[in-house]
């Protein structure tokens, strides 16, 4: 999710990560209290600065994890996908997208619209 949207979805976020937490990821990275922010990336050239919404660890595989929830500013979160799944293939990561009931149909046009062949967690309310 962009910045903009991380106040009103801090709840879904919190149960994102302790949704991690159970299926046994480890060294969780969020921007929440109690966790570490996870490292952001600037884009040369420009004020644009990328955060993924979870960094997390199984295995000894990094994984991103976005937040896909209706935005005002798809544009910004399509790049921002587009960005960390082009990063996550570099250096051989994960990237997924978790999403919740009332966003799905938002996020499978997002992947569409990106020809990202992606399988969301579905985390319910």
């Amino acid at each position: 999710m962009i910045a903009t949207d991380k106040l009103n979805y801090t709840e879904f976020l919190n149960r994102s990560v302790n949704y991690l937490e159970n299926r046994g990821f480890d060294n969780i990275k969020a921007d929440l209290d109690g966790y570490e922010t996870p490292k952001s990336f600037v884009k040369k050239g420009s004020d644009v600065i990328i955060t993924p919404d979870i960094v997390a660890d199984k295995k000894g595989i990094k994984h991103f994890f976005e937040i896909s929830v209706k935005s005002e500013k798809p544009h910004l979160l399509k790049s921002k996908w587009m960005f960390l799944d082009v990063l996550s293939k570099m250096k051989s990561y994960r990237f997924k997208i978790i999403s919740t009931k009332g966003h799905y149909k938002f996020t499978n046009t997002m992947l569409d619209d990106l020809n990202m062949d992606k399988k969301m967690i579905k985390i319910n309310s």
